[in-house]
């Protein structure tokens, strides 16, 4: 019979894990996973850990969903993958028919990748070679915000402002320009001066392509929230310089901040929409850029060079539309954002004690995520509180001193109580220790 430890010493053999000094899996083990259902994780000694963020706010629907895999069981058998590059299949098109019409129609061209890095490359490019069809090739620089991840890949990096994966790779990346993030948690101030360097740029500059931000929530950064009027706003400074609107919405779409889209809540549309994670509730890779009719035209011609030179072997892969298929098909069937919205109070007063602990600071919540700032923290915080969850048999991953909740939609209220007592006992110790 398998046990953790076989597999966590091959693993450490033979697998270099993301994001990982290896050598701190001396003292921190990995943890082998033999398989999953709902939103609990199991490992081959029979332990099970509730998944309270998603795995990296990938499962929308808990894990083994019965309706996706039985739609990756049928797609199975029809076809698995044919290249995107000359051909076609149904579940590709039904899919960017439905992720348009959830658009309005206003998004109506889909390009498909494998990843978050990848959607964010590719609309960074489409951006800049459209202005360069569009005769301004002088267009080729990008304005972020303060904090953003939006990637790690180079082109992704050059407008991530994490200073740890920026300056491993600096003299690699090409830098953008950075605006002060529209923290909430500083007041209306924040937004101001943002929107104010925001502008300053787009006065100073005519090579700007780009302004690409994470609606409502800067994931990465630390569940950095900010108001909807702060998108409408730099929405409408986009609209008043000519630049291009990037929306990424890879961690916080699909239902995630509480409407189907993010930037739904500030009445805007992005000239760009880049989504994955969620996107097939966790089963498979799969990333998407979507655009207006405007920008595809710009490459709609007789010259390949003016043609969107960006391909990925694995575009489109029909087993990852039908896992997407399926994900918009519980959505609407089973009018999930409704539903969430409904429970919304209810989760709120079962994590009221975490919201009242001497410690927290910044206690916040936008549709489906929770957040808060542990005060006087140990430099170590983040692990420490990691492995102390786990031996509560819950999966959290602090970024820094912000501890948050990102469960899946399916999480019922006793585990979400459950997660919140865990939460809450671990933090004590922590602390006190």
């Amino acid at each position: 019979m398998s046990s953790n430890r076989e597999w966590l010493e091959r693993s450490k053999a033979a697998v270099w894990h993301p994001c990982t000094q290896m050598k701190w899996h001396e003292q921190l083990p990995l943890m082998p996973i033999q398989k999953a259902q709902g939103v609990w994780l199991q490992d081959f000694e029979g332990q099970r850990y509730l998944d309270g963020v998603s795995s990296w706010w990938v499962n929308l629907f808990g894990h083994a969903h019965p309706r996706i895999v039985a739609a990756l069981e049928d797609q199975l058998r029809q076809l698995e993958h044919v290249m995107l590059a000359g051909f076609t299949h149904e579940p590709v098109v039904r899919l960017s028919e439905r992720l348009g019409a959830a658009t309005g129609g206003t998004l109506g061209h889909c390009f498909y990748g494998s990843d978050g890095a990848s959607a964010t490359e590719m609309a960074l490019k489409m951006s800049a070679h459209y202005w360069r069809n569009r005769g301004q090739a002088h267009r080729t620089e990008f304005i972020a915000l303060a904090g953003g991840y939006h990637g790690e890949t180079l082109g992704a990096l050059g407008v991530t402002d994490v200073p740890l994966f920026r300056e491993a790779y600096a003299s690699l990346i090409r830098r953008c320009h950075i605006v002060p993030s529209p923290d909430a948690r500083l007041g209306p101030q924040a937004a101001q001066s943002s929107l104010a360097a925001l502008k300053q740029l787009l006065e100073s500059s005519d090579a700007i392509a780009a302004l690409i931000v994470e609606p409502l929530v800067q994931a990465a950064a630390g569940m950095v929230f900010h108001e909807p009027d702060f998108l409408k706003k730099a929405a409408a400074l986009c609209r008043q310089y000519g630049v291009h609107l990037i929306a990424d919405e890879i961690a916080v779409g699909f239902g995630r901040t509480g409407t189907f889209f993010a930037h739904e809540q500030a009445g805007i549309t992005p000239d760009f929409l880049c989504l994955s994670k969620g996107i097939t509730g966790g089963f498979l890779p799969l990333s998407v850029v979507m655009t207006r009719d405007e920008i595809f035209q710009a490459f709609y011609d007789d010259d390949i060079s003016r043609g969107f030179l960006h391909s990925h072997s694995y575009t489109g892969n029909a087993m990852a539309c039908r896992a997407a298929l399926a994900v918009l098909d519980l959505f609407e069937e089973e009018e999930v954002i409704a539903g969430n919205r409904a429970r919304g109070p209810k989760l709120e007063t079962l994590a009221a004690s975490l919201r009242s602990h001497p410690r927290v600071r910044n206690f916040r919540n936008r549709g489906m995520i929770w957040a808060f700032e542990v005060s006087a923290a140990p430099t170590d915080f983040s692990r420490r509180f990691h492995q102390t969850a786990l031996a509560r048999g819950v999966l959290l991953r602090p970024i820094g001193n912000t501890v948050y909740f990102m469960p899946p939609y399916t999480i019922s209220d006793d585990e979400f109580h459950l997660m919140v007592d865990a939460t809450h006992q671990s933090l004590d110790d922590v602390v006190r220790a």
